[in-house]
């Protein structure tokens, strides 16, 4: 398409999104480590420096778009892609891009895009993690369907980051993840574990079937619950795992080891304390757990903290992701327990996500069929690459959390005392 017939094919923008167009590319203008190629009905504009890193070409098939952006900012620009309000070669460039030039980014939030933001904040207050704010929040997400999650996840239904080594297949890498936990919990057939956060029930399963311990895990979402029941049950461990529908803060007893797999982030910057409380009452004292942690940047986290991205607008109403600064705080001031391990291995949930994103887009026919429309698609496509141009660019992190209660004391090495 040669640039005249591509103006003629695109809706005209009136006065006021022509000058807002402009304001938005004089704000990019300075734009670093890389080249963002726009195009719309008035022509090409270039930012950046072609050479210098990714080149990425976005097409604003809407004037629309700039509306969106300068009113609400990124979580508009998230939101105006979910309308098809303009399409890009290559998503995941596009975040690593704007991830390296944060400032430039930062400056597209100001001005009237404030005020979407405090309207953002409102409706975010209105979705923290209360007992029924949480049921009502992961019910949002987890309860889509599983037919859903089962399109693009891994064998063992594993919803969170994998741990791959070179050449490793997602159910590879998923199964070295769940092995590496048990190993650094040191599981052992004797063991009483607790899982905080069942999701399809992988962890359980795989604890029960190759070390023999007990495990019991609790979900508040139904459809999760649902199936969990039933892999239990076909797997023949229904004596060796307990299987519950109640929230973590509900939870009673003691146990020897604890497991918390991508579950803080569900639960709110207020709930932090009540979280690691709730992990000290639950281990014994000579226990150990086992967190696997989302992680922001410290430098960044209290302005993640006060805003609300399009992670939390339209995937996961409810989460936010802690720093680990605010974690080890947490830790200190409403527990025991002390911090003996960190295992940081962001590259490969940004491997992880991209084996989604592909299966996913190769799944789109089943979507469809599952009544999910065409805004839903665009949602999930921009969520996931969203999430793996952050992961790739360190921006957020994941890491291995491996913490103990003060009676705990490392198993001898043989051959010495």
């Amino acid at each position: 398409m040669n640039d005249m017939s591509h103006r003629i094919a695109l809706p005209q923008p009136g006065r006021l999104d022509a000058f807002l167009r402009r304001q938005l590319l004089a704000k990019l203008a300075p734009l670093q480590g890389g080249c963002l190629q726009v195009r719309d009905a008035l022509g090409e504009v270039q930012l950046g420096v072609a050479g210098s890193g990714p080149i990425v070409t976005v097409t604003v098939d809407d004037p629309a778009f700039y509306r969106a952006v300068a009113t609400q900012g990124s979580v508009g620009a998230g939101d105006s892609y979910i309308r098809g309000q303009w399409r890009c070669n290559d998503l995941v460039a596009l975040v690593q891009l704007l991830v390296r030039n944060r400032d430039l980014l930062d400056g597209v939030e100001r001005g009237p895009a404030r005020m979407g933001g405090w309207m953002l904040k409102a409706w975010a207050y209105l979705r923290r993690n209360t007992r029924e704010g949480s049921r009502r929040n992961i019910a949002a997400h987890y309860d889509l369907g599983n037919p859903f999650f089962s399109l693009f996840l891994s064998d063992d239904l594993m919803y969170s980051s994998a741990l791959y080594e070179d050449g490793d297949t997602l159910e590879q890498a998923s199964q070295r993840k769940l092995a590496r936990i048990c190993e650094q919990l040191q599981l052992k057939p004797t063991d009483r574990v607790v899982e905080i956060g069942t999701g399809w029930g992988g962890f359980a399963l795989y604890a029960a079937r190759h070390i023999g311990c007990h495990v019991t895990t609790t979900t508040i979402s139904v459809e999760q619950h649902a199936l969990a029941s039933q892999r239990i049950e076909a797997a023949g461990l229904s004596d060796r795992v307990t299987l519950l529908l109640k929230d973590y803060r509900d939870l009673e007893g003691q146990y020897d080891k604890l497991v918390s797999i991508e579950m803080i982030e569900a639960i709110g910057a207020q709930y932090l304390p009540t979280y690691f409380a709730t992990l000290t009452r639950l281990l014994k004292p000579e226990g150990l757990a086992l967190l696997q942690a989302i992680t922001i940047e410290d430098e960044r986290y209290q302005q993640a903290r006060r805003s609300v991205d399009y992670i939390k607008r339209f995937v996961f109403p409810g989460s936010f992701i802690p720093s680990i600064n605010a974690i080890l705080a947490a830790k200190t001031h409403s527990s025991d327990l002390q911090l003996i391990g960190q295992h940081d291995f962001g590259y490969s949930y940004a491997l992880t996500l991209r084996t989604w994103r592909t299966r996913f887009m190769a799944q789109l026919p089943a979507v469809r069929a599952q009544g999910f429309d065409e805004n839903f698609i665009r949602m999930w496509e921009f969520y996931l690459a969203y999430c793996e141009g952050g992961f790739l660019e360190r921006s957020i992190g994941v890491s291995h959390l491996l913490m103990a209660r003060p009676g705990y004391r490392p198993v001898a090495l043989s051959g010495t005392r």
